[in-house]
């Protein structure tokens, strides 16, 4: 059974997937203290803040985390049609746009509580960035979030005693601290650049896009940057392949 993970090459899907989840720790908790207690990729926290509002009947907090959700929702829309669409570009591409949004997050005029949508451009962002990634099953990889990924490494320890673990067990670890440790490092430019701290890691995607790019435009075929065998992240198993090498 062909690997159906993007990029092809397992090291390198591997460093890119912990440096994106560190960018989003930086971005999400910049944003949480920017935007007073704001999650802009956790959306478990925004869905519980959501019905605690609800059950309050405070329409306007429904309002602002309820939007927020669809917002990252419709980024992981965009973001997966976006993978299907750009071929080979998709690194590039995906990550480009990200860098973008997260440039433009970081000049915004602070909107209304109901309608936040000075952070809408970064949730956008961190929606898209759940489908640049995909593991060897050629599922989305959880950048932005951790709670599944502490599911899946409680697991794949039970799994160690039982037997063996799933090949994508031993990324877990590395995902949560690169989660972690990017969101210390948002706290500390919080409190350094205020809002324009979204400015780093929008750099730091600008690096990542740089690199692919170079790696793409010296070995269009590289297992670095594309596969042959990965379709759009989730599809179906008889989903075709969205990256097509033309030797």
């Amino acid at each position: 059974m062909p690997d159906k993970g993007y990029p092809a090459d397992a090291t390198t899907r591997n460093r890119f997937a912990v440096a994106l989840a560190a960018i989003a720790g930086t971005a999400d908790v910049i944003g949480f203290m920017e935007y007073s207690q704001l999650f802009l990729s956790f959306m478990s926290g925004n869905t519980t803040r959501m019905g605690e509002a609800a059950s309050s009947a405070e329409w306007v907090m429904v309002a602002r985390f309820g939007g927020v959700i669809a917002v990252f929702c419709f980024g992981a829309f965009l973001g997966t049609l976006i993978a299907a669409w750009s071929g080979r570009w998709r690194l590039v591409t995906l990550l480009g746009i990200q860098s973008s949004l997260l440039t433009l997050g970081a000049f915004l005029p602070v909107a209304s509580d109901a309608i936040p949508w000075h952070a809408y451009p970064v949730v956008l962002a961190l929606g898209l960035q759940n489908a640049t990634l995909q593991d060897e099953a050629g599922r989305s990889m959880a950048l932005t979030y951790v709670t599944g990924t502490i599911v899946r490494f409680g697991a794949g320890l039970a799994n160690l005693l039982l037997h063996k673990p799933a090949p994508s067990f031993w990324i877990q670890g590395p995902l949560w601290a690169g989660l972690a440790s990017g969101a210390v490092l948002g706290g500390v430019l919080q409190h350094w650049l205020g809002q324009t701290a979204f400015l780093v890691p929008a750099a730091m995607l600008t690096a990542l896009a740089i690199w692919a790019l170079v790696r793409l435009l010296k070995e269009p075929a590289s297992p670095l940057v594309t596969s042959e065998h990965a379709p759009q992240p989730d599809a179906h198993p008889s989903a075709p392949p969205a990256v097509l090498i033309r030797r």
